[in-house]
């Protein structure tokens, strides 16, 4: 596990990297730069900068974890903001669009759930993202949350998108509903201080479409609150714009904690 000193450091080398690349593409009244990751190496050897192993973890850190550097987020227009979205094989592309941003309700009321987790799964879960698709597997919040019947057909897909390239759906489940109509559910998982994507949720959307277009393609998006508090929201695309259908907070607790009241209220 990274330590907060050695997390910092490899944060200021990915966003040094990142604002060099930028830069040397950047124009004024530009709204879109591609660029390929082959740059992330000539960026570090101009700047004298260690490559991680994994370079596709300055794209991904930059994606989901951090902000890009101050001088990146200066040229920003009011009430938009810079993403780095996928462009092809080992392409990427800067794309100034509007702001916006899938964070929980803090107001939203909390529904409680008798816990089904296994207590050796919670034991042994590798990280945040695994544990929490765990619990939302275990506990069929996607059953309770959508209404429908699903099941979990891979998790980790790794697959490509035309024009977009590879890109990997943290778990996939497959559904039916009363009237027998199918249902394709791509599910990002966020852990920690990582961030809902809605560039993911793009990419999620353009997959089912291409390998499933009979299916109805419902993208949800899940992250821990607390250990036991997991939120979840359904989204779709609206004028270009990635939008929340509905959101639901869930608590996890043990049968013996269910409130007789709570339930009749829920009801």
């Amino acid at each position: 596990m990274k330590t907060n000193t050695s997390a910092t450091r490899a944060s200021n080398r990915y966003a040094a990297l990142i604002e060099k690349i930028f830069f040397d593409l950047y124009k004024r009244g530009l709204t879109s730069l591609e660029f390929e990751r082959e740059e992330l190496k000539r960026a570090a050897t101009t700047l004298k900068i260690q490559l991680p192993e994994n370079l596709g973890d300055v794209i991904y850190s930059m994606r989901f974890r951090t902000q890009m550097p101050a001088s990146v987020l200066k040229t920003q227009a009011a009430g938009s903001e810079w993403i780095i979205e996928l462009a092809g094989r080992s392409k990427y592309r800067f794309r100034l669009v509007k702001k916006n941003r899938i964070v929980p309700n803090p107001a939203l009321a909390t529904i409680k759930i008798p816990d089904s987790t296994p207590e050796i799964i919670a034991a042994y879960a590798l990280d945040d993202e695994q544990a929490l698709l765990a619990k939302v597997r275990y506990n069929r919040l996607l059953d309770v949350f959508l209404g429908i019947t699903t099941s979990s057909l891979q998790n980790h897909l790794r697959t490509t998108v035309r024009s977009i390239g590879q890109i990997e759906i943290d778990e996939l489940y497959v559904g039916i509903d009363k009237f027998g109509a199918h249902y394709a559910i791509p599910v990002q998982a966020k852990g920690g201080s990582d961030q809902i994507s809605v560039v993911q949720t793009r990419q999620d959307m353009a997959w089912c479409q291409g390998k499933f277009p009979h299916l109805r393609c419902r993208p949800i998006s899940v992250q821990f609150l607390a250990s036991d508090r997991i939120a979840i929201f359904e989204l779709t695309v609206e004028d270009d714009e990635v939008r929340v259908v509905e959101e639901r907070h869930y608590k996890l607790v043990p049968a013996g904690e269910l409130d007789r009241t709570e339930i009749s209220t829920y009801r």
